[in-house]
């Protein structure tokens, strides 16, 4: 079983937050992955750009940040059974916002791609540009449409 915890920054909880984990566990159950355990951040650009500083020298904000763990740890003490912490994936709701302007394509969509992508890179995958032919960002459209009649924001609470 799969358990996503959905916290934020500097911002509050949106009322539509149970929905995030919802989406990333439909995720995680197209790619096959069971008893993983990560946080999903919800924050504001001024989180992201600190973060994006600290650890990527850039600074400015970005929309995603994925940080990699990649642990395994029992689920009991002396049980035999585990659980997989892979890292924690943090998304800027401000840039999701602009970039789906960009973009020209709801809040809600540009959410979930930005889900799909975090637990890609969770997963060990990674991409050399944003060439939607790189593997991992083929891979992330196809969830997306597979996926594609899910909502999070207005979706069901």
């Amino acid at each position: 079983m799969n358990n996503i915890d959905i916290d934020t920054h500097d911002i509050d909880l949106p009322p539509w937050s149970k929905n995030v984990s919802k989406f990333a566990k439909k995720v995680l159950k197209e790619i096959g992955k069971n008893d993983w355990e990560f946080s999903i951040i919800l924050c504001d650009d001024k989180f992201m750009t600190g973060l994006n500083s600290q650890y990527r020298s850039k600074k400015e904000p970005t929309d995603i940040l994925s940080f990699k763990l990649g642990q395994y740890l029992p689920t009991v003490k002396g049980d035999e059974k585990k659980v997989y912490i892979p890292g924690d994936i943090v998304i800027s709701l401000e840039t999701l916002s602009k970039n789906a302007k960009k973009f020209k394509i709801t809040q809600d969509e540009e959410l979930r791609r930005l889900i799909i992508h975090g637990i890609l890179h969770l997963d060990d995958m990674n991409h050399e540009t944003n060439d939607s032919r790189e593997p991992m960002l083929t891979l992330q459209e196809e969830i997306l449409a597979k996926l594609g009649n899910e909502q999070i924001i207005g979706g069901k609470k």
